[in-house]
């Protein structure tokens, strides 16, 4: 499918800034797969299930997206889906070192399969999984940073199923 793209990621969580590009991917291919990264060198806070449980939340309102976690390497999984584009989101210079390094092994590894790098509206381009987990765990507000939908269940895992 020439005109499918995967936007991949650990997405723990998915923020307003991977929505964003989630929003603009959907409008440019006519199908975007969110694939959650089942395993990753980061320990992620939310389980692969409940991650791509969030995702789906936050990407319901998109026909044109679906969500899909993925194990081992994100080429293997792109040739499984028989689609050709990753979608990468560069939010800093700091991003942009890291994945070229991705891009150019992703090419290296497989010729036919491009990366599309997109970057974030300039109000999200701060906005990381981390900060929003630190957030979270410490009671904050976090609704300027996850899609409205993703509020409540994200505060309750960080505050470890406690309300406040």
């Amino acid at each position: 499918m020439r005109h499918s793209a995967i936007y991949p990621g650990t997405f723990d969580p998915l923020t307003l800034g991977h929505y964003d590009l989630i929003e603009r991917a959907s409008g440019i291919f006519d199908r975007v797969i969110v694939a959650v990264a089942e395993h990753s060198r980061k320990k992620t806070l939310f389980t692969v299930a409940e991650r791509v449980d969030l995702a789906r939340r936050a990407t319901r309102k998109l026909p044109n997206v679906v969500v899909k976690p993925f194990r081992g390497l994100l080429i293997d999984f792109a040739r499984d889906q028989k689609i050709h584009v990753l979608v990468r989101g560069i939010r800093a210079f700091s991003d942009f070192e890291y994945e070229f390094q991705m891009a150019l092994t992703n090419r290296k590894l497989a010729p036919g399969i491009e990366t599309l790098f997109l970057m974030p509206k300039e109000a999200y381009s701060y906005i990381n999984s981390s900060t929003v987990r630190e957030i979270a765990e410490r009671g904050g507000d976090i609704r300027g940073f996850v899609p409205a939908g993703l509020v409540g269940p994200i505060q309750r895992k960080c505050r470890g199923g406690r309300d406040r």
